[in-house]
């Protein structure tokens, strides 16, 4: 009788173990899940909403885009890049593309670019 209350803990132990074992893995996998889709959301989001950069304007612009939404914001870097009356010069802008994902996962892509312009 005692072999068998010893061998049921045994087994009890075994299988407490193996549970942990198996959420620890669910988790792991969920949050593999939610990077994949993170980053297919972040290439979906780079290819339209910055498809065709010389239109691009200063302001915000939220979309939904794949699983999730996006949210695209550019604005003027730094303070007042002063340059002669008449003459183009180059104009940095900072551009933050924001996603998030239906599941909840987020990132944001922060980058900067120079427009050609004109300071009157």
């Amino acid at each position: 009788m005692i072999e068998v209350l010893v061998a049921l803990a045994v087994v009890s132990v075994s299988l407490v173990a193996i549970g942990a074992v198996v959420a620890r893995n669910a988790a792991s996998v969920r949050k593999i899940e939610q990077h994949v889709t993170l980053v297919a959301d972040t290439r979906l989001a780079l290819a339209t909403a910055l498809s065709d950069r010389s239109r691009l304007k200063p302001g915000s612009i939220d979309q939904r885009s794949g699983s999730g939404a996006v949210g695209l914001q550019i604005t003027p870097l730094g303070g007042d890049w002063s340059q002669p009356a008449g003459q183009q010069g180059w104009i940095p802008e900072m551009v933050t593309l924001r996603i998030k994902t239906g599941s909840g996962a987020a990132a944001d892509v922060q980058t900067v670019r120079l427009v050609q312009g004109r300071r009157e």
